[in-house]
């Protein structure tokens, strides 16, 4: 069994305003493949990297999907 465990898969995330969104969107990616963070320790290395790559990828992309709508949403209101 792999000695990892959730501390060591999320102790480069960064503490701040958006930590609680990635972490969001990371447990969303991996409920979705039918895993949970907690449990990730109990695959073996080489998959539990794959799976978290993957989570990370998408909570990347989806939060600067949402940085990029409120952008947006701020240029169409203008200054003001």
């Amino acid at each position: 069994m792999n000695e990892l465990t959730e501390l060591e898969y999320t102790k480069n995330v960064v503490e701040g305003p958006q930590s609680v969104m990635e972490r969001m969107l990371l447990e969303e990616f991996l409920r979705g493949k039918g895993y949970q963070l907690k449990e990730l320790h109990c695959l073996p290395p080489e998959q539990a990297k794959m799976l978290m790559t993957e989570a990370s990828k998408y909570a990347s992309l989806k939060m600067a999907q949402v940085e990029s709508s409120a952008h947006f949403r701020d240029k169409i209101r203008g200054p003001g």
